[in-house]
């Protein structure tokens, strides 16, 4: 029969920031359900309410792997101190963070995993750092 907990999220439109965490969450208890089963059902149309929250909210030209980390960190309240362990130990951290080095596959996965930050904005080439033009 189902499960308790089965309707523990009424599944509606994403409207904010709380709501996608909550569906995040969610698809993340959900994770690995079997097609067509009715935990498979609700995994499949969260994920597209989160897709289509997701879409709206990093439209076009979405931000590169950078922004987005940040712009998630500080949509959670967090800081890039939260990313050691996650991509690395802290000067990995750093270096990534002042674009001195690139995200590797595995910080991708982690990030996603960890932050729930799109595998499809991390990969996108990182933007050089800005440099003062010499006179």
């Amino acid at each position: 029969g189902l499960t308790q907990g089965w309707f523990s999220m009424e599944i509606k439109p994403i409207r904010n920031d709380a709501d996608h965490e909550a569906a995040l969450r969610e698809i993340e208890r959900l994770w690995g359900a079997k097609e067509g089963t009715p935990e498979g059902d609700r995994l499949e149309v969260l994920t597209t309410l989160v897709e289509a929250y997701e879409d709206k909210q990093f439209p076009i030209d979405p931000p590169d792997p950078i922004e987005a980390i940040k712009f998630r960190l500080e949509q959670q309240g967090l800081d890039h101190r939260a990313l050691v362990g996650v991509i690395g130990g802290r000067s990995r951290v750093y270096e990534v963070m002042h674009r001195k080095r690139g995200l590797s596959l595995e910080m991708i996965r982690r990030l996603n995993q960890r932050f729930g930050i799109p595998a499809e904005v991390l990969i996108r080439p990182i933007r050089a750092p800005r440099r003062r033009r010499a006179a």
